[in-house]
């Protein structure tokens, strides 16, 4: 049961921090300038900020590869085939961000370690997802049909399986070294 105690910790962090983000954080999913609340208090400006800052930088990934984008407006890209999309809040990556933090609270390891993995984990986190929703746009630019499938499945899940892999890279790498220092420091310099 020890071998997994990561594991479950992991999961049952997962699943507790997106219960409590879904039952606490309100907003319209589909309205483009939707009110967001948390427990009542509006907190629409960051998930605002953010929305217009991933969509600025999507849109300048997408034009390395296309010149058919165009943004007609704040937080959405659309392309000369008719095809586009919105970024609303729920895309702004703030959720994923606090799963995140809480991912790496709950985990055993030292704070000098996490002091840095946590924003390192965050920058990373808001990286890809500028790639998600950059990559989302350019593979409905000719198949509009398919976005639920990319949005909702693909890349969900391949933004879940990129944190994984953070944590784990946490666990067994950072954290790892912490117990071979730790093991190190207490093996006798001249064994029996």
């Amino acid at each position: 049961m020890k071998a997994y105690r990561d594991i479950i910790v992991f999961m049952v962090t997962l699943l507790i921090a997106n219960f409590f983000w879904k039952y606490t954080v309100i907003g319209e999913e589909d309205v483009l300038q939707a009110e967001v609340t948390w427990f009542g208090l509006n907190i629409t400006a960051p998930f605002a900020w953010m929305c217009r800052h991933i969509s600025e930088w999507a849109y300048r990934i997408i034009r390395l590869f296309r010149d058919t984008v165009s943004m007609p407006c704040e937080n959405v890209i659309v392309f000369a085939s008719g095809a586009g999309t919105s970024i609303v809040w729920g895309c702004s990556g703030l959720k994923q961000m606090f799963i995140w933090i809480c991912l790496i609270l709950t985990v055993k390891g030292g704070w000098k370690h996490k002091i840095w993995f946590i924003p390192f984990g965050l920058v990373l986190c808001h990286l890809f997802n500028i790639l998600r929703i950059a990559l989302i746009a350019m593979l409905i630019e000719f198949h509009p049909e398919r976005f639920d499938f990319y949005h909702g499945f693909v890349f969900k899940y391949l933004f879940y399986g990129m944190m994984f892999l953070l944590w784990v890279w946490f666990i067994m790498g950072i954290r790892g070294e912490i117990s071979e220092s730790e093991c190190d420091a207490a093996t006798p310099a001249h064994p029996s």
